[in-house]
């Protein structure tokens, strides 16, 4: 089993800055992939980015890879999501996904990760 805890959401500006934090707990990481997932009010649970965490493999999507930085911390089994230049439209709740990597394609879909923070709301105000 794995704990995942988000932390960093809150209220920030358009144009302003976030990062956000996943800690991880239970069981070692190896053999994981991690990944950064957020959804709307309405709408679908939206993949950010990933990293995988022996390699530190990161993808990112399309949507955002110019302003988001995923990034790992092995000793204290954290990882974090830095965006840069946030629009209203980044507004969401932000999810931290944990899935082991055994041959499964799909690192972009929600339904590749069995276990999953209970999320953290970042609201960008115009």
């Amino acid at each position: 089993q794995v704990q995942l805890i988000e932390s960093g959401g809150g209220l920030v500006q358009a144009g302003e800055s976030r990062g956000l934090s996943c800690a991880a707990s239970g069981r070692s990481l190896s053999g994981l992939a991690m990944a950064w997932f957020r959804q709307a009010p309405g709408k679908d649970r939206e993949f950010v980015g990933r990293i995988l965490w022996h390699s530190g493999n990161i993808a990112y999507a399309d949507s955002v890879k110019d302003r988001v930085t995923i990034s790992k911390d092995m000793a204290k089994n954290t990882m974090y999501l830095q965006m840069n230049s946030l629009k209203p439209e980044d507004t969401a709740v932000y999810y931290c996904a944990a899935g082991t990597l055994s041959g499964k394609r799909g690192l972009t879909q929600p339904s590749f990760y069995e276990y999953w923070g209970q999320g953290t709301q970042l609201t960008v105000s115009s």
